[in-house]
């Protein structure tokens, strides 16, 4: 159950992220409404999680899931620059999430 937590923690985290794009400086009332529960469940689920996973590889999933996930969204939906180079980070970001979840002996 922690991990189903944390992978839901992530992909809010990645909503959040992206929403401060679409707050301005949060000077927009229902984005900026929307970024601040999306970060305050995310960290609550980490909070969860992290009551049974070693703190390191929950907060390195998380971060990782969030990272991932912004540059991705940012490269399919905001026009951010999508190069090779780029994908081959991200790709090696998500192996790095992989190999935390599997030498985490949870």
């Amino acid at each position: 159950m922690a991990w189903i937590l944390l992978t839901i923690a992530g992909l809010l985290e990645v909503g959040w992220a992206i929403g401060l794009k679409f707050t301005e400086g949060f000077t927009r009332l229902w984005p900026s409404v929307f970024t601040v529960l999306g970060f305050a469940a995310s960290m609550i689920l980490l909070a969860q999680a992290a009551k049974s996973l070693p703190i390191g590889t929950a907060y390195g999933v998380w971060v990782g899931i969030g990272a991932a996930g912004a540059a991705i969204v940012g490269m399919t939906s905001l026009g951010e620059p999508a190069s090779a180079v780029r994908i081959f980070f991200i790709v090696l970001l998500l192996a790095a999430i992989v190999g935390l979840k599997v030498t985490s002996g949870h």
